[in-house]
């Protein structure tokens, strides 16, 4: 990351200098470079060019700047649920009992929509789009469709999968724990807690990633320092589980 292309170049340039030292070497073709400035001038590493791309697959998540980055992901998470659930066809459109499709869904399909969603800030558009693709594959496991008009209340009582959001919402407060116990400075915790210097452009706020967290632990606890109560595991963990319970009540 870098304030400019110059920059960047220069950081590139010395990182392929100290790997051909220990006998080590770029993959140029996986190497891209995304921006947010108005410069057109192309970025090379000894003769090889480096592809300008708009979004990036980087460690199962994709990248995109502006405003789609959520939505690009959200749908790529979507997609990938489908294949998985595609590949196990066999088991969901079977005779096999509903409970041991269960197993099959939490364990195989649930994972992979549900995949890095604790580091996003989801939108209510994006939670819908969750529940309405899971909510289409509990009526594929039950073998109905939309004109049978079985209402979600039903289609989970029989289905009895975890819902995307509960599990989201379990995955982000186990993840929030962590990184506020954190001592080591990554930057994952310097992330959490930067703030853009920058004039905020008119209009609401975006949401932030801790705004939810602050404000169940403010309204129901009365506890201002999230960071501070995280210290406490036990504690931690017992506030949790109120908090998924609340994903479980909309779902």
């Amino acid at each position: 990351m870098a304030v400019d292309l110059y920059e960047a170049e220069d950081m590139l340039q010395e990182l392929n200098e100290e790997a051909n030292k220990v006998g080590l070497k770029m993959n140029l073709s996986k190497t891209k470079i995304m921006t947010n400035i108005a410069d057109n001038r192309e970025m090379k590493i000894g003769d090889t060019v480096i592809e300008r791309v708009d979004s990036y697959v980087y460690l199962g998540h994709k990248l995109k700047l502006g405003l789609d980055n959520q939505t690009a992901e959200i749908k790529r998470r979507i997609g990938l649920a489908w294949a998985a659930f595609g590949r196990l066809s066999l088991i969901f459109k079977s005779k096999m009992s509903n409970s041991l499709k269960r197993k099959v869904f939490d364990t195989c399909v649930l994972p992979v929509l549900t995949y890095g969603a604790e580091t996003l800030t989801l939108t209510k558009a994006s939670e819908n789009k969750l529940r309405v693709a899971q909510r289409a594959m509990e009526r594929s496991m039950l073998g109905i469709t939309l004109r049978d008009k079985m209402t979600n209340q039903w289609i989970r009582e029989q289905t009895k999968v975890i819902d995307v959001m509960e599990r989201i919402a379990s995955l982000k407060w186990s993840w929030a724990g962590h990184i506020a116990r954190r001592t080591d400075n990554r930057w994952t915790k310097a992330i959490m807690e930067w703030r853009p210097p920058t004039t905020r452009p008119v209009g609401r706020p975006p949401e932030r990633w801790t705004n939810g967290i602050k404000k169940y632990l403010k309204d129901k606890h009365q506890i201002t320092n999230w960071q501070q109560a995280a210290m406490n595991r036990t504690e931690w963990k017992k506030f949790g589980e109120a908090y998924i319970q609340q994903w479980i009540q909309t779902g």
